[in-house]
């Protein structure tokens, strides 16, 4: 089982999030992607507190598929289905077999700042396509905001990640907005969170 400290401070919030969202349709058996799942911990997090989801997790990597499992046996958890490798940046068709206008919420967690543009394209690509009308895709992380990163901490993140990975770094809001429009979906609403995080919720039109 792999251990996430960030996954275990923001959860809560996350989850307050997702029920505020998702509230209005909680009286129906809903489906929800997480696309990045890591560890695991938010996945069975969500499991708990909205038991009207039936969740997907999926991950790129091995370990984190492994982690997922045990995570999810070790809670007994009933709406998490078996994770999937997914890989974002490959076109929809290859996502697991996951069907069009199959899901009501896709998640994607510290995922866009730990990825090449080609997978932030692919992330929107995918999700105007997986969501159903008025579906939401919910993105956190940290951003850059019409090309300006602030303050000093996010700058320093940025310039970490691009040394780990050129293709790394802090996604621009901007940007993600003219993919969400150009993939049928628009910015609806950005939930400031701590240490400068923000929650993104795109809706499908």
């Amino acid at each position: 089982m792999l251990l996430s400290p960030l996954a275990e401070r923001n959860w809560e919030d996350l989850c307050s999030i997702l029920e505020d969202v998702l509230e209005p349709q909680s009286h129906k058996k809903l489906f929800g992607l997480e696309l990045g799942s890591g560890t695991g911990q938010h996945v069975v997090r969500f499991s708990q507190k909205l038991p009207y989801v039936t969740w997907q997790p999926s991950d790129i990597k091995e370990e984190s598929l492994e982690s997922i499992k045990a995570y999810i046996s070790a809670t007994s958890a009933k709406n998490i289905l078996e994770p999937v490798h997914l890989d974002a940046s490959e076109p929809r068709e290859k996502w697991a077999g996951l069907a069009v206008c199959s899901c009501d919420v896709i998640v994607a967690i510290n995922l866009l700042q730990y990825s090449s543009f080609q997978t932030a394209q692919g992330v929107f690509t995918g999700a105007g396509q997986l969501l159903r009308q008025d579906g939401f895709l919910i993105t956190y992380g940290v951003y850059a905001i019409n090309g300006t990163i602030t303050p000093p901490c996010n700058e320093a993140l940025d310039e970490e990640l691009r040394q780990m990975n050129p293709e790394w770094g802090l996604p621009d809001i901007d940007v993600l907005r003219q993919l969400a429009f150009k993939n049928g979906m628009r910015l609806e609403r950005i939930v400031e969170m701590e240490e400068y995080y923000k929650c993104l919720i795109f809706r499908k039109m």
